[in-house]
């Protein structure tokens, strides 16, 4: 909401700077977002006439113009504009002036000088010399009964500040300048011009005949005809200035009027061109099928969920919204009809939205327009309409209003302890009392309680919270006491044995991956492929028709954004997210974290796409693999160990994906992405997945010291044959648990053969070749022969029980 400050005071002008009303409007709600002066500084511009314009004797474009400022004698002054002409008033810089600052930021000194051998004494402007508009069309011409030598800035008003609120959707009273006034004099006391509407007498008894057919859509219809006015008129300056300042533009008289209503009082209306009226009009639901071409020029098919005003042929307006370019007002209307109603909020809410365009009357109606006040409206928009557009033979037709089903005004009771309570701050049934009677409330006292009866433009007062506001607003958020929490505070240290998010973060981080945050809300698609969840949780009002499911899986969040990258150029993509999923599980129970029938863990996931390393000198890279990723999820685990068993996953290929179990516990998967999906998401690559329980990556040990070994480790290398189906995991499972003292303290695969068809190597068909190297050590003593061969021995034997492995000659 923008408007002019002095506009304000015209209604209510507390003794207060601007700085100061602005801290107060905003300390009470509205937020004052923007102050902005109407016109930058400048000094010594005044009103000229110019008494005499001739060509320059040495330049085709140039006049040369005797001005009166005032002052006696005329200035002589060269100027170039296209409309420099005998009889104008404009606004002239006087030698000495200084006008707005330039691109460099200094400010243009007028001085006197000479244009091609002629002196001038000043300069004549433009309003965008000015930069008081971006019109550059010639001289700002002023009215001819502009007082010479006055001052421009005083003359123009320029004096002035353009006051932008940010408005919450509760404070549809505040969407226009004597809403605002209102507050302004509950908050500072000052005295409030309340406006009167005299009645405009009638010279003539037509009506036109209106049928309220839809009372949930408009619960009352006031309208008046107006015969012979003449809407080539222009509009007065002073209307199109403060339109202007509230950032509308002028369009044309009528237009004008009915917009300048709309920021004085809040109401919007709608003028038609009777004439174009064929028979009366319909107030109702639209029909499916019905077509409007609106004053912006564009065609809408509304349905019955959209409130319309026809006439006897077709849809002639947008209820509430816009009207209708068949009835606009044009420089040949003579007669015309003047509309003023009250639209349920509910009715309106929305659809501009459906046609993607807002207007300032939709955004009013569907907050809320005082019911009350239609036909006062309409005799101030007569009146404006007689003074601006108004002939000898203009005649106005009584108020036609008919009321039908406008809101119930029902009380609101406030509890003065449940008051203080709220507010926090010690108050009397008196103080709540005063500070809703200056809101121009109607008040009733009881015993410890503040009952108020709602005026029609108040929709936002309907329970005891909405008082408690109220006081709270008029008290001063300002004057609310500092007082320190009664419960006590008191550091929440986290176990030793747990790390943050963040630390998890910075350790994925460290991997060389980068953090992203993606929505909860996805594709269903993405729920059924990647999660092989058919019943997701559903959305009842989705933000977008992508977005209808709650994801049970991080992945598809990830693999957009690699494809996102991918898409535009990106040759290797490492991302993470740490993020909650939604989980149907009938044994949760409805708590203050928790929803009765979901559970919603944690998850931490990461993806890698595209080369190991970047592109360097040392040649090509391969493309990240499953190992890659494996083993990054082991150092995000460490010391904990692992272990990852094959196992399939609806997002991951079958062959080259794994469950990894932490414990005895499976923690979540990890898995190259399946073949179908990186050719429906069209990657030259698979990218490597992982996705685990948060939990368990906080979980962490506690560092245990260890001496030093004194004594050297002892390293012995097997190689053992075992079936093709055995896998590493079986393998260390099986050293590890042979008899070995104590003595063995690692094992790591360091090799694997498999035959070639043309030569076995000693290996029988589906057999393979597995190369462990064992590090033996003693804390006591250094490792004899015969201990070292016991320890081989019994590994062999576990190895040969367990696995049917024997050693390859």
């Amino acid at each position: 909401m923008q408007f002019p400050e002095s506009w304000l005071r015209e209604f209510c002008n507390p003794s207060l700077t601007t700085q100061q009303l602005a801290e107060t409007l905003t300390m009470a709600g509205l937020e004052v977002e923007e102050l902005e002066p109407v016109a930058p500084p400048f000094t010594k511009i005044v009103v000229g006439e110019i008494k005499e314009a001739v060509q320059h004797p040495n330049a085709d474009r140039l006049r040369v113009c005797q001005v009166d400022v005032g002052q006696g004698a005329l200035l002589n002054i060269v100027c170039g504009a296209p409309n420099a002409r005998v009889g104008i008033r404009v606004p002239c810089a006087m030698v000495g002036a200084e006008l707005p600052p330039g691109e460099d930021g200094k400010p243009f000194v007028i001085k006197v000088g000479k244009l091609r051998g002629v002196e001038s004494q000043g300069m004549l402007c433009s309003a965008k010399e000015l930069k008081i508009a971006d019109d550059n069309g010639g001289l700002l011409e002023l009215p001819a009964d502009a007082p010479l030598g006055q001052d421009i800035r005083q003359y123009l008003n320029l004096d002035d500040t353009l006051m932008t609120l940010k408005l919450t959707p509760n404070l549809a009273h505040c969407l226009s300048v004597y809403g605002i006034a209102r507050e302004v004099s509950a908050l500072t006391g000052a005295p409030l011009r309340v406006p009167t509407f005299p009645a405009v007498a009638t010279q003539t008894s037509d009506k036109l005949a209106v049928q309220v057919q839809a009372p949930d859509l408009c619960g009352r219809f006031s309208g008046r005809v107006v015969k012979g006015v003449n809407t080539k008129a222009q509009t007065p300056q002073w209307m199109v200035d403060r339109l202007a300042r509230c950032g509308q533009r002028s369009v044309s008289p009528l237009v004008d009027i009915s917009n300048y209503v709309m920021f004085e009082f809040g109401r919007p209306s709608h003028i038609f061109d009777l004439d174009k009226i064929q028979g009366g009009l319909q107030v109702r639901w639209g029909q499916p099928g019905e077509t409007l071409k609106l004053l912006n020029g564009n065609t809408v098919t509304v349905d019955e969920k959209v409130g319309v005003i026809a006439d006897d042929s077709q849809v002639e307006s947008l209820a509430g919204i816009m009207g209708g370019d068949a009835t606009a007002v044009s420089d040949d209307t003579q007669n015309i009809y003047i509309e003023a109603a009250f639209w349920w909020p509910t009715s309106i809410a929305g659809r501009s939205r459906r046609f993607n365009f807002s207007t300032d009357a939709g955004h009013r109606f569907e907050r809320g327009v005082d019911p009350q006040l239609t036909v006062e409206h309409i005799e101030r928009i007569t009146q404006l309409v007689l003074d601006i557009c108004g002939t000898p033979e203009t005649k106005v037709g009584p108020i036609d209003d008919q009321t039908l089903n406008i809101p119930a005004i029902t009380p609101v009771t406030l509890r003065v302890a449940r008051a203080v309570k709220v507010i926090g701050m010690p108050l009397t049934q008196q103080q709540c009392a005063d500070a809703l009677r200056s809101l121009g409330l109607q008040v009733a006292e009881g015993e410890g309680t503040v009952t108020v009866t709602p005026p029609s433009f108040r929709f936002d007062l309907q329970i005891e919270e909405d008082l408690i506001e109220e006081v709270a607003r008029m008290v001063g958020y300002n004057n609310l006491p500092t007082n320190p929490p009664l419960a006590p505070i008191t550091a929440k240290v986290r176990p030793e044995t747990e790390r943050s998010p963040s630390a998890v973060r910075r350790a994925i981080a460290a991997l060389g991956y980068q953090e992203t945050i993606n929505y909860s809300f996805v594709e269903e698609a993405w729920e059924k492929d990647l999660a092989g969840n058919a019943s997701p949780i559903r959305l009842l009002n989705p933000i977008a028709s992508q977005m209808s499911v709650m994801r049970s899986s991080l992945i598809g969040s990830l693999l957009q954004v690699v494809k996102f990258n991918a898409d535009r150029k990106a040759d290797r993509v490492r991302v993470f997210e740490l993020g909650r999923v939604f989980l149907r599980n009938d044994t949760v129970q409805s708590t203050d974290t928790t929803v009765q029938g979901f559970e919603q863990p944690m998850r931490v996931a990461g993806m890698a796409w595209g080369p190991v390393e970047p592109l360097g000198w040392q040649g090509k890279s391969r493309n990240v693999d499953f190992y890659d990723v494996k083993s990054d999820v082991e150092k995000l685990l460490a010391p904990r160990k692992a272990e990852f068993v094959a196992a399939e996953h609806p997002a991951m290929h079958p062959g080259r994906s794994a469950q990894v179990w932490l414990e005895g516990v499976m923690i979540g998967h990890a898995g190259e992405l399946h073949p179908r999906w990186r050719q429906a998401w069209e990657l030259s690559s698979a990218p490597v997945v992982f996705e685990l329980s948060l939990d368990a990556i906080i979980a962490r040990q506690v560092p245990v010291a260890q001496a030093v070994a004194k004594h050297q480790a002892v390293e012995r290398d097997i190689a053992v044959i075992v079936n093709e189906q055995v896998t590493h995991g079986q393998l260390m499972a099986a050293i590890h648990a042979a008899p070995t003292q104590g003595l063995l303290r690692d094992a790591v695969l360091f090799d694997i053969y498999r035959p070639k068809a043309e030569s076995t190597g000693g290996l029988a068909a589906g057999e393979k070749s597995l190369a462990v190297r064992l590090s033996l050590l003693s804390e006591e003593s250094t490792l004899t022969d015969v201990q070292i061969d016991t320890v081989m021995q019994a590994v062999m034997a576990q190895l040969g029980s367990d696995l049917s492995a024997r050693l390859r000659s």
